[in-house]
């Protein structure tokens, strides 16, 4: 794994990160952003971007941080397929490439919209 990104990322997609990152592996889903877990290099250059600290380094966090779902979260983005998409992305080869996926998965569609909580 890699760095991932958390709940504070819902609803808010700042975008500041995908410009930091250097190797373009920084997805759009349609309410949150996904770090891609093979293409990135843990650089850390997109964490100081956030503005809402919602990127994390998988290893920083304990077992009960919130942001644990989004391990296997940011895996389920890229390796399962999403709904509306006849097969997983796998390894796109940067998200510029790709454009915005306009789906997500089902942990995030699944909380409420960022006005409903």
């Amino acid at each position: 794994m890699a760095y991932l990104i958390g709940n504070a990322c819902v609803d808010i997609m700042d975008r500041s990160c995908v410009e930091d990152c250097p190797i373009d592996c920084i997805y759009t889903g349609a309410r949150k952003l996904y770090i891609h877990p093979e293409e990135c290099i843990d650089c850390g250059a997109c964490a100081p971007s956030c503005p809402v600290d919602a990127i994390s380094w998988d290893r920083d966090l304990d077992p009960g941080d919130p942001d644990i779902p989004h391990v296997q979260d940011a895996a389920a983005f890229f390796y399962q397929p999403l709904p509306g998409q006849p097969a997983p992305l796998r390894e796109p080869g940067g998200a510029a490439g790709l454009g915005p996926v306009g789906v997500d998965t089902a942990l995030i569609t699944a909380i409420p919209a960022h006005g409903e909580r």
